[in-house]
């Protein structure tokens, strides 16, 4: 089976805490809201406590172009994503030219020739490398970049796979948009990188306890395509963020979960590592609801939401390279999943040896 060697991260430069946002989003949204406190609570039960960006926070109280803030998603794609890709190279011991694909994840800003391709020339990667850019998965888009790359790595046994999943959602700050779904957006959505090594079966093996990728399941809600997204306007991305999300998660999701693991012949205890995407409080309130879990099983996925937000599809890559390096022991079996535009659900099954 195919394993995960390594995963790094890239923070952005700019720390900001979720009461400096909030006191941003008052002063441009109070003029337009008469009960703007009490919509602002989002902030105060978010469970977030500080996020990073690529920009500095007064950056944002002035309105700017599609194609400003888009020229700026690139910028620091690249610087960023470079970082990550590097790191995670060098973290595996490998060389850049024992990369056989680049699987680039993302949906926060547009790119063509498509990111990987812009990083590959800064880090002089293999110009044979195979190229599979992703755009559009949202949430969901970290745990499918792993399948996707599972699955490659099954047809190419000698393989090593990077996943890099690159949001920069805070550059898709609509300024002039009051809706409640973008005062909501601005409550959890940062910026992150992060990227993971998967080799095949063929790849000599470190000595060390790592998680090998056993099954993979996709599943897609049909008409749901207003429950999580984006509408392209003049101004560029606006968010599709239903409230419904969390009851969606509770009621949908369970059942989809007992079914993958009744295929594998598993059951809710034998999870050790649940690697969840924080999608945020309630999301989290609504898996240990589906999955019948204590709080203590979440408290990865907690940490990542409490100290970076929710970044969309590196998220779940964060709450990966938490739980690898709290040192997981050989037999520990884990369910990874993540929600997100379609509606829709991904999921993996871990188990370290």
């Amino acid at each position: 089976m195919p394993a995960i060697e390594t995963v790094t991260t890239a923070i952005p430069p700019y720390q900001v805490t979720q009461t400096d946002i909030a006191h941003m989003v008052r002063s441009l949204f109070a003029g337009d809201f008469i009960d703007i406190d009490r919509l602002l609570t989002v902030f105060d039960h978010s469970q977030i406590h500080k996020r990073q960006l690529v920009k500095p926070l007064d950056w944002y109280q002035e309105p700017h172009s599609f194609g400003e803030k888009n020229q700026a998603f690139v910028e620091h794609a690249v610087q960023l994503g470079s970082q990550a890709v590097e790191d995670c190279i060098k973290k595996a011991e490998a060389s850049h030219e024992d990369i056989t694909a680049i699987i680039s994840v993302t949906s926060t800003g547009l790119a063509t020739p498509s990111i990987e391709v812009r990083i590959m020339n800064e880090l002089k990667l293999p110009v044979h490398m195979k190229r599979i850019p992703l755009w559009g998965l949202g949430c969901g888009g970290g745990a499918a970049g792993l399948a996707r790359a599972y699955e490659f790595c099954r047809a190419y046994p000698d393989a090593r796979v990077l996943v890099l999943c690159i949001e920069l959602c805070s550059l898709t700050f609509q300024h002039g948009d009051r809706s409640k779904s973008n005062l909501v957006g601005t409550s959890l959505f940062s910026d992150g990188v992060a990227c993971a090594l998967i080799v095949g079966d063929d790849v000599p093996s470190s000595s060390c306890v790592r998680p090998y990728i056993v099954d993979t399941a996709s599943t897609l809600m049909p008409d749901s395509e207003r429950v999580m997204g984006w509408d392209v306007g003049d101004n560029g991305l606006h968010v599709i963020f239903s409230r419904d999300i969390p009851t969606i998660a509770s009621q949908w999701l369970g059942p989809n979960i007992e079914q993958f693991l009744q295929r594998l012949d598993k059951e809710y205890n034998d999870i050790t590592a649940f690697v969840a995407h924080p999608g945020g409080r309630k999301v989290l309130e609504a898996y240990e609801k589906a999955l019948v879990i204590p709080p203590e099983r979440t408290a990865y996925a907690r940490k990542v939401l409490e100290n970076h937000g929710n970044m969309s599809s590196p998220t779940v890559l964060y709450v990966l390279k938490e739980i690898i390096e709290s040192g997981y022991s050989r037999g520990d079996e884990g369910l990874v999943t993540a929600l997100g535009p379609g509606f829709s659900s991904e999921l993996l099954w871990l188990e370290w040896r």
